[in-house]
């Protein structure tokens, strides 16, 4: 009997084999969900092909969280493909080059106005479009995928502040869709070689913090624990958890100070 048998789960994000996206995919279907993917614009081929390689082809519908017709529109997809959501995974972040490894004083208002649509509002606009769904499983939970914001990373920049807003966001969610049965909870993940993680410019400093500092120790191709904490937070062994963040960072974000492994 697996974790979330009997759950339909809408995954969104999902571009390359190496997304984190596409691990949580696998392993809740794994677990007994169906899954049911979201990709948009020129991106939607890759996924469509990409998503082959899950154990079951999953449905696939064309989601663009940054337009809101195309956002009904999904809706009335999913409902067509099912009566309810179980859970929402939220996989989605984007920032223009001058929001990333360029300090805080180049980027233009309209560069973090699409940084903060994108990653930090995006959760928001999913939670609407798709709360009759989430409201008819009786106990739903939205997860969102974080890179913890609570202190100043270098070269993250405007995404950082994003991510601050999601965060933020994610526990005014959590009181407005509580009453409604719905959990939003995060999870902090360390550093994963993604395509996503190739944007940013010096990643490479991020891999090597976390190898030198992690007291559990960290891999930057494994996706394999983000995707297991996210498949917890969507099954039932949380029902009392919300306006969490989860940290699956090999235990970096306890640290104080980075020292020598000996």
């Amino acid at each position: 009997m697996g974790l979330l048998d009997g759950k339909c789960i809408l995954v969104t994000g999902i571009l390359t084999d190496a997304s984190l996206a596409f691990s949580i995919a696998e392993r809740a279907q794994q677990e007994g969900a169906t899954v049911i993917a979201s990709g948009f614009g020129r991106g939607l081929s890759l996924t469509k092909r990409v998503i082959r390689k899950l154990p079951v082809e999953p449905a696939l519908i064309e989601l663009d969280v940054t337009d809101e017709e195309q956002l009904t529109t999904a809706a009335r997809d999913v409902a067509a493909l099912t009566p309810r959501l179980d859970g929402l995974v939220h996989a989605i972040g984007f920032a223009p080059e001058d929001c990333l490894g360029s300090g805080m004083l180049k980027a233009s208002a309209s560069d973090v106005s699409t940084a903060f649509t994108i990653s930090t509002y995006s959760l928001a606009a999913l939670c609407r479009g798709f709360l009759p769904l989430l409201e008819a499983a009786g106990s739903a939970s939205v997860v969102g995928l974080d890179f913890d914001a609570t202190v100043a990373w270098p070269l993250y920049d405007w995404m950082g502040v994003a991510k601050a807003g999601l965060e933020s966001l994610t526990r005014y969610l959590a009181r407005d869709l509580g009453p409604q049965g719905i959990r939003v909870n995060l999870v902090a993940a360390g550093p994963i070689r993604t395509m996503a993680a190739k944007s940013i410019p010096g990643f490479a400093t991020f891999e090597d913090t976390w190898a030198a500092g992690a007291p559990l120790g960290w891999d930057v191709s494994d996706a394999g624990p983000v995707a297991s904490a996210t498949v917890a937070l969507l099954s039932d062994l949380f029902p009392a958890t919300t306006g969490e963040m989860l940290h699956v960072d090999g235990g970096i974000h306890a640290i104080g100070a980075i020292t020598p492994q000996r």
